[in-house]
């Protein structure tokens, strides 16, 4: 594996790029162009990261995650969100905490009703569609803060893995007084990855859950109250996990 800059991927070929290397990496300015609004716009989102709650069901004993999860279902342009439900993984996607109902609290109602946030999950889940057959997308959306202050923090504790959803995105919201936090994504039946850090808000990655395996590499402290933001969205066909399991 070799560390490169970022391997941006140019918004013309988001689709290409998902269907030949399972990845695709786009600048701020391009997700924003994909979801139809400003920087600016993204930017209303952020302050609800300030109101994350304590992750409880950590169980490499740390105290460094805070979250929300919500869920909902789009079909066509229609994004509606259900009822709050627990998120669950199948062990053999996540080892350290698969097999659990984890029931977090919910993604804020004023956060859900900003209209950055409908746009974002709607073009997202339409650059699924176009890699797949346009279908209902049954959609989790995580908030994540991971912070430094009681030393180290581990974006994805579980190690490197595969969510079992069809495609998996990791929008960076922000980072402070850290280092560490690189992203590194592998082939799945092969020798080939990328390892490359995520800097400027709204840099995305979105994956193809099914031919790349992902990791975030732990966070150090660089300064006073270090964290690292992120939004991670999933897509699944047929139900959330957890329905027929």
């Amino acid at each position: 594996m070799t560390t490169h800059a970022p391997p941006f991927t140019d918004i013309a070929q988001l689709t290409d790029a998902l269907r030949t290397s399972g990845y695709a990496l786009l600048r701020p300015a391009d997700v924003a162009t994909l979801a139809g609004c400003s920087l600016a716009d993204l930017d209303t989102l952020v302050p609800s990261w300030d109101h994350l709650a304590p992750d409880n069901y950590l169980k490499d004993g740390g105290n460094y995650r805070r979250r929300r999860h919500s869920c909902f279902i789009q079909d066509g342009g229609a994004l509606s969100q259900t009822a709050h439900r627990a998120h669950w993984q199948p062990v053999e996607y996540n080892a350290l905490h698969g097999g659990m109902h984890r029931l977090f609290e919910p993604v804020e109602p004023g956060t859900v009703a900003l209209p950055a946030w409908g746009n974002l999950l709607r073009a997202l889940g339409d650059a699924c569609s176009r890699v797949r057959a346009a279908q209902p997308w049954y959609v989790e959306a995580h908030q994540f803060r991971i912070d430094t202050l009681e030393g180290i923090g581990r974006p994805t504790p579980e190690g490197a893995h595969r969510d079992g959803v069809d495609f998996v995105a990791v929008l960076l919201v922000g980072r402070s007084h850290i280092k560490g936090g690189e992203t590194r994504i592998f082939e799945a039946a092969g020798p080939d990855g990328k390892r490359f850090t995520m800097l400027e808000p709204w840099t995305l990655i979105l994956l193809d859950d099914a031919t790349v395996i992902h990791e975030s590499t732990p966070i150090q402290p660089d300064g006073e109250n270090g964290h690292r933001d992120t939004l991670v969205l999933t897509w699944r066909t047929g139900g959330f996990q957890g329905d027929t399991e």
